[in-house]
């Protein structure tokens, strides 16, 4: 008489979990960089540079809706900021039907309206505060390998400008005209060794 056969016997053997040596996972690159079909910055995306050698940014760009028979108009305002980074730049702000056209009419104006602004090296010369239209400003230098530390509108402006180290903060109103006005107000204050010994003399 033969034993029914156990049923464990029919169960197939578990196959071997596989080791990590089998399918190595491929080495990650270095942190920050982004994936290969990862785009550029956010803060990145609307700058470029011309022809002429000029950075240029677009701050911010507004759209506004006029509602009228048959459905919405909309309108779109842009602020750009225009620099050689070398001591001169310029803002300009621009209104149309199109979000292009409202940018050319912001980085023309831009460069027609440049000034200089007076800097140490790739630092600024002394601390300075400003308020502005509701807009308030800290500027302070800063030692070269520390950057760029500031964010939003007053980061467009100083790029263009060519400040490479600095420490900054906006502590006022969050609006981007009011924002990019008083830092340009805070550049305009910037005064060097050479100009406060004239000032003596």
């Amino acid at each position: 008489m033969s034993t029914p056969s156990s049923p464990a016997g029919d169960v197939p053997a578990a196959a071997p979990a596989p080791s990590s040596g089998d399918n190595p996972r491929p080495p990650r690159g270095p942190r920050g960089q982004g994936g290969p079909n990862r785009g550029p910055r956010r803060d990145n995306r609307d700058q470029h540079q011309d022809d002429s050698g000029l950075f240029e940014k677009v701050v911010f760009i507004n759209r506004c809706a006029k509602v009228v028979k048959g459905g919405r108009r909309f309108s779109f305002a842009a602020i750009a900021v225009v620099g050689d980074r070398a001591g001169k730049i310029g803002v300009g702000y621009g209104r149309a039907n199109e979000v292009p056209d409202a940018i050319k009419k912001s980085t023309e104006g831009a460069k027609k309206h440049m000034f200089s602004v007076k800097l140490k090296g790739d630092t600024i010369p002394h601390e300075v505060f400003v308020t502005y239209d509701g807009g308030k400003v800290l500027l302070r230098p800063a030692t070269t390998g520390t950057g760029l530390i500031a964010g939003g509108a007053v980061r467009a402006v100083l790029e263009a400008a060519g400040v490479k180290n600095v420490l900054t903060k906006s502590m006022g109103s969050s609006n981007h005209i009011a924002v990019v006005h008083a830092t340009i107000e805070a550049l305009l204050q910037l005064k060097t060794a050479e100009d406060y010994a004239k000032a003596r003399a």
